[in-house]
């Protein structure tokens, strides 16, 4: 039998065949068709939900202390980041 990275064993052609055989004779077995295991596949999306206001990426050069201590704070540095360049636009002309 072919084995996969995982460890997983699959079955050979001539067992997958047997085994379809055997399901397609138990009545109460019937394998799915292509067509109804497209009906019945979750309309589930994975991850994050999308952003109500999203961010634009960009690369940014920041002097060494300022990256160390806002990394330094820990999880959601950037976030951090974000917010002290806002707190400082409050006052402040970016030209």
């Amino acid at each position: 039998m072919p084995k996969l990275k995982t460890g997983t064993i699959l079955p050979t052609a001539d067992e997958d065949a047997a085994i379809t055989a055997a399901a397609v004779a138990d009545p109460d077995a019937i394998p799915y068709t292509d067509s109804e295991w497209e009906a019945v596949r979750p309309i589930l999306k994975r991850g994050r939900p999308p952003a109500a206001v999203t961010k634009e990426r960009i690369t940014i050069r920041l002097s060494p202390e300022v990256v160390q201590a806002f990394r330094a704070s820990g999880e959601g540095w950037q976030t951090r980041v974000d917010a002290a360049l806002k707190d400082w636009l409050k006052d402040h002309s970016p030209a």
